[in-house]
Order: C-alpha cells, then sequence, then structure tokens
C-alpha cells in the first residue's frame, strides 16, 4: 500500500524521482475502497496447481480480492477432476454480463499448435475482446501472453530451437515503469517454453512498450501504454518444485529435455532447487494489483469501460 504524506512535503518529489508511490493527502481523502474483482481463466490442464500458484501471489497483498475462476466451455481439461471443476469454475458465458477491475489469462501447453488449430482459440478470442470493455486492466501469462500480443497486435510467435527452461537473470527496459517500482538491478525468471516473441515486432508496434527483459530468455514484460494490458513471458509464479516436476516429467516420457538452467544447487539435479524468483514474483503481482488495478480502477465498477 502506498504512504500518505502531506500534499507540500519535499519527500513527495524526490520519492517519485526514486520511483516510490507517496500518496498526497488530498488523494486519500477521496479514495473509495471495496473489494477488486478478479477474474482468473486458467488454460492450464492442472488447474489446481494454477489456481493455488496464483491465489498466493494474489493474496500477499493487504488488498481484499474476491477471485473468480473461469475455464474453457469448449474444452474439457483431462488432468482436473470433474466435480473440482463444477464445484469452482465458471465459464465465460456465466460472466460476461459482469464487470471486473482485473483479468488474468494463463498460459497453455499449446504453444507449439498454430493459434487457430487450438480447440478453444475462438472462445478466447471472445474472452479478450470481451475484456477491451469490461476489465479495467488484463495481465497474459507466457502462451497467453503470446496468444493475447497476436490476438490484439498481429505479433506472431517464433519457435525456439531448443525449449527455454530454467531460471534466468532479467534487467528492467524502462526501470521507472511502477510494474518493477521495488525491483533490484538483476532479477530472477523461471520460463519454460519452446517459442518466443521477437523484439523488433513489439517495438514496432507504437501503443507497445517492453519494460523487461533477458539476454538469455528475451523479452519478459510488454504493456501496452493504455497501462490496460500487461504480457508476461515467464513465470513468477511458479512455486519452488515447478520446474523440477516438468523435467522429471519429461525425463521419464523420454522427450529432449536439459535440466532446468540457473535452478538446482551447482546445477545438479540431485540436489535442491535454490529459489531465487520468490521476492520479485510476489512484487511483481503487488505492484499490478496496486498501481494498475486498485489505484486507477473505478469505485463504481459499472462504469470500466473501453475508454
Amino acid at each position: 500500500m502506498p504512504i500518505k504524506i502531506p500534499n507540500d512535503l519535499p519527500a513527495v518529489q524526490i520519492l517519485a524521482d526514486e520511483n516510490i508511490f507517496a500518496m498526497t493527502e488530498t488523494r486519500a481523502i477521496t479514495q473509495d475502497i471495496r473489494p477488486l474483482q478478479i477474474l482468473l481463466l486458467n488454460l492450464m490442464p492442472k488447474k489446481i496447481e494454477t489456481e493455488t500458484q496464483l491465489s498466493r501471489v494474489l493474496g500477499n497483498t493487504p488488498l481484499q480480492i474476491e477471485l473468480t475462476l473461469i475455464r474453457t466451455k469448449s474444452h474439457t481439461p483431462a488432468n482436473t477432476a470433474m466435480d473440482h471443476l463444477l464445484a469452482f469454475y465458471k465459464t465465460f458465458d456465466d460472466v460476461k454480463d459482469r464487470k471486473f477491475d482485473g483479468l488474468i489469462i494463463t498460459g497453455a501447453p499449446v504453444e507449439q499448435m498454430p493459434f487457430e488449430e487450438v480447440d478453444y482459440w475462438d472462445e478466447l478470442c471472445a474472452i479478450m475482446k470481451w475484456s477491451a470493455s469490461n476489465v479495467h486492466s488484463t495481465m497474459h501469462i507466457c502462451w497467453g501472453a503470446q496468444a493475447g500480443l497476436y490476438y490484439h497486435y498481429g505479433i506472431p510467435k517464433i519457435p525456439l530451437p531448443e525449449k527455454l527452461f530454467g531460471v534466468y537473470p532479467h534487467r528492467a527496459d524502462y526501470p521507472r515503469s511502477m510494474l518493477l517500482r521495488g525491483f533490484d538491478d538483476v532479477f530472477y525468471v523461471p520460463h519454460s517454453r519452446h517459442t518466443s516473441i521477437s523484439r523488433s515486432a513489439i517495438e514496432a508496434v507504437p501503443q507497445l512498450q517492453i519494460l523487461a527483459s533477458s539476454e538469455q530468455a528475451g523479452v519478459h514484460v510488454v504493456y501496452a501504454h493504455d497501462r490496460r494490458q500487461f504480457f508476461v513471458m515467464g513465470h513468477a509464479e511458479y512455486d519452488p518444485l515447478t520446474l523440477d516436476a516438468e523435467y522429471r516429467r519429461d525425463l521419464a516420457a523420454n522427450l529432449p529435455i536439459h535440466p532446468p538452467e540457473n535452478y538446482y544447487e551447482d546445477d545438479d539435479p540431485s540436489k535442491p532447487p535454490v529459489v531465487r524468483w520468490r521476492a520479485h514474483g510476489n512484487l511483481l503481482y503487488t505492484n499490478w494489483l496496486n498501481y494498475f488495478v486498485y489505484q486507477s480502477t473505478p469505485y463504481d465498477i459499472q462504469k470500466i469501460s473501453g475508454d
């Protein structure tokens, strides 16, 4: 949460120059507070694992959040029990007449398929179109980020020669971004994907800006200048053992896989992983919720629009 300080205190400008958010008394007394309505479109097959990871980072904030889970109607996952889906998940039809402060679109294990061949692509496009006028701010993750950039801006994904798999150092391309407030000069993020997005393709779109990237992993965070859309290629929400489970799964299936880079102690898969991304992962979601949802969403949620 921001610190509230007197309007004319010299610290206001000093903190602003240091990229630290301070709320003046005038702004503080005009704020109304209500629970944030966050919608999670979970496209991952192991939905309980993903919903738990994202609930963990979203819950690491003093803001009150009401989380609504939805799944695609056009695809039924094989790795989550139907009773769980029926008990906790809605479909787009159930929520399309509502407004939401925030939406998270997760990744999905379909990145090597053309977008149009994914069986729920049309449904996802309908949700992304709806989000432009019914959601205040949307965060797209991994394949969800690639899908969002393709749908909204026509940016294609590109195949990688081998799976990008590990925990990589990143730097801010735009250090003054409020999304990166409090980040160290170098921060680590897990990645696990077979495709990527071209930096030059993003830079060719005037509405987009790259906020953070990695020499090894490429572009990490992109946002639209209207601050309504964020595209995150990595997995800041991952648990300590998520990459380990993926590695062991691929080994057991005789798939081509190398141990995740910069992950195990001494890069030895027989040793435990070294968790070096959790603090920045929590900060990423806290900053998004605070600066791009809570601080700017209208108190009357029905006033959310595409304007």
